[in-house]
């Protein structure tokens, strides 16, 4: 058997030097914070500030990971779109917790929500898919999200149609397009520190109030 030179990952490392985070840098509500750092991140001109990894688990227990893209938040909650045909979709409906992951490296942070995931109103999803580039309106119809296809060309292909179709028309609402806003009970910030002591605060709902607690790295 021939021997083949392995890329030694073990060997990749850096310090972590961009600042700490003391409690004094805390908010009293988690959502505050974070649009601090989401406006950070886009100051900083982050590739997709609000892309976020979302992790769903299916009827084996299986966990799933994807990124989306957040598109509204307040201070209860998160929203995100998708086909509802999808299987993150799939997942929430039959079990509604939803681990949500924003890694905004450069700044070396990281924040992470833990929540339920509930469909969003029609009137909601209709405002939002109006509001789209009309190719990305176009493109909700084209794919059925996670199911199998042969080549890309069959993408294509349909896009070119629709297009033609919706030329010099609105483009429907797809009735298997939709979202969901995530409800969140526990949100954590991470910031990188030097030697590997990094800074981790945990905010967890208590009643209307939010209880706050240092985790060690």
């Amino acid at each position: 058997m021939s021997e083949r030179n392995e890329f030694d990952v073990a060997e990749l490392r850096r310090e972590y030097v961009r600042g700490g985070l003391r409690r004094k840098d805390l908010t009293k509500e988690p959502i505050e914070l974070f649009e601090r750092w989401l406006k950070q991140a886009c100051e900083a001109k982050l590739y997709d500030p609000t892309a976020m990894c979302i992790a769903t688990v299916d009827e084996h227990g299986q966990p799933y990971q994807r990124i989306v893209l957040l598109k509204h938040f307040d201070a209860n909650s998160l929203v995100f779109y998708t086909n509802l045909g999808s299987r993150k979709a799939k997942h929430l409906m039959q079990n509604n917790k939803i681990s949500l992951h924003f890694p905004w490296h450069p700044l070396e942070r990281q924040v992470s929500f833990l929540g339920k995931a509930e469909r969003l109103s029609p009137a909601e999803v209709v405002k939002y898919f109006h509001s789209r580039p009309k190719d990305s309106q176009i493109a909700a119809w084209v794919s059925q999200q996670s199911s199998r296809i042969s080549t890309r060309g069959i993408l294509e292909g349909k896009f070119l149609e629709l297009k033609q179709k919706f030329l010099n028309g609105e483009v429907p609402l797809p009735s298997f397009w939709g979202g969901f806003r995530v409800t969140f009970d526990s949100v954590e910030f991470w910031q990188g520190g030097s030697s590997r002591l990094h800074d981790r605060f945990i905010y967890q709902r208590e009643g209307d109030s939010w209880h706050v607690d240092r985790l060690a790295p």
